[in-house]
């Protein structure tokens, strides 16, 4: 049994023994007995008849509606080449690149995210892509307690987002909150005691955060800096890492990647060079092989969970490299100008839908913050305007639950769509 598994006979009755129990059957002892009646399932159905019922489901999906949901993921216009590429077969069907002689174009597409996240981020190294924008935060709480040496003990404020925050607290992470007022977080007052700050600019809300601020004061007592980061937004926005920021991540999704009902998504991580080696997840590095040529190769591999086992810094070792892919070949489709001027048409169009919101008697939850294509609205009834809207044909924003709209617009946005959401809201209310 030892050749294919690492627990000897002797490793099992030990684990057994710490935990109270004589057998692996009795780990069971509390699961409800083998179900012994009908499940009432259909007969069994031939491939052409299950296909043919997948199909009706399908189409009870509704499809092409504008959307002005966000709150993390976000409607954006994809381009044609991205799916082309990423459904090639090499990409498609392609596994961890253990062996570099076999995956150099593996390697190398990683390695191109990894450089197109450290230039949009300001910072010297990035990993590969780690599961999610949520995940990603979290393993940052975990590297900054790790690198500062102190329990896992982060600030944070109501403006990051809430998803990311209860993933974060999962990993066993303490969350102090910081204050919050007016839609931006108040750093004066950090904690000493924790090890690091989380800021997110734009944050939930939509609004743009004093990242600066944050670094400062994180470093004021001895903290680190983590900054939460739209990839889009730093196409307009100073780069986390020219602000004092230690860690960048944030959600890939923005990048070419469209909604697909809720994921997979990829999660970036950037740092600095000398926290490298803290930094959870693969990295791909650029080298030459024995006869001079380019080659690139995983690197650091020794911090990684398939090589020191527990004593790794993280749980992943392994990362969403498709979903990562179409974030590349978006970047590189787009350039830095492109990139610009997404993030500027969502700004002036999110910003167009905001006054005539206003002009229709609707105020803006935070009037005096900074937003770029996100905000709060104040709405009588956020549920009936959203069934107003869906009834129209298009989809709302995200209700907040107390009295407000979260509204995410988009590059994909028309002015006849952003004019249909106002009229709806304001006869639907």
């Amino acid at each position: 049994m030892a050749r294919f598994t690492p627990h000897t006979e002797a490793d099992v009755q030990e684990m057994l023994g710490a935990i109270g129990v004589e057998t692996l059957d009795d780990l069971f002892a509390d699961v409800a007995p083998k179900f012994e009646g009908e499940l009432g399932l259909p007969p069994a159905a031939s491939e052409y008849e299950a296909l043919k019922e997948v199909e009706a489901m399908a189409r009870e999906n509704v499809a092409g509606l504008p959307i002005f949901l966000g709150g993390g993921a976000y409607d954006r216009i994809v381009p044609s080449a991205i799916g082309a590429i990423i459904s090639r077969g090499e990409f498609l069907t392609s596994y961890t690149p253990y062996q570099p002689e076999i995956s150099q174009g593996t390697l190398q597409s990683i390695f191109e995210f990894q450089s197109m996240i450290s230039e949009l981020t300001g910072l010297e190294v990035s990993n590969a892509s780690v599961y999610d924008g949520a995940s990603a935060v979290a393993e940052a709480a975990l590297m900054t307690a790790r690198l500062t040496k102190r329990d896992p003990k982060v600030a944070v404020s109501k403006g990051l987002n809430p998803r990311y925050r209860e993933v974060v607290e999962t990993y066993r992470v303490e969350t102090v909150e910081l204050p919050f007022e007016g839609g931006i977080t108040d750093f004066s007052s950090i904690p000493e005691d924790v090890c690091g700050l989380f800021v997110q600019s734009p944050n939930f809300f939509g609004i743009v955060e004093d990242i600066g601020a944050a670094s400062e004061a994180a470093h004021g007592v001895g903290a680190l800096s983590v900054a939460v980061c739209d990839p889009i937004s730093l196409s307009v926005l100073e780069a986390p890492g020219h602000l004092g920021a230690d860690v960048a991540v944030g959600e890939a999704q923005p990048l070419g990647v469209p909604l697909l009902f809720g994921g997979p998504y990829a999660g970036y991580m950037a740092t600095k060079e000398r926290f490298v080696r803290q930094l959870p997840g693969r990295i791909a590095g650029e080298t030459v092989d024995r006869e001079g040529k380019l080659a690139y190769v995983l690197t650091l591999r020794g911090r990684e969970q398939d090589i020191r086992r527990a004593k790794a810094n993280s749980n992943i070792c392994t990362n969403q490299a498709l979903t990562a892919l179409a974030a590349t070949v978006y970047t590189a489709l787009m350039g830095p100008e492109g990139l610009r001027e997404v993030a500027e048409l969502s700004i002036s169009k999110a910003h167009y839908l905001a006054g005539r919101l206003g002009a229709s008697g609707f105020e803006l939850r935070y009037p005096d913050a900074p937003f770029l294509w996100e905000f709060a609205v104040e709405l009588p009834d956020t549920e009936r305007a959203n069934g107003a809207l869906l009834e129209a044909g298009i989809v709302g924003g995200l209700d907040l639950g107390d009295g407000a709209m979260l509204v995410a617009v988009t590059e994909k946005r028309t002015r006849e769509e952003l004019d249909a959401f106002v009229e709806v809201v304001a006869n639907g209310l």
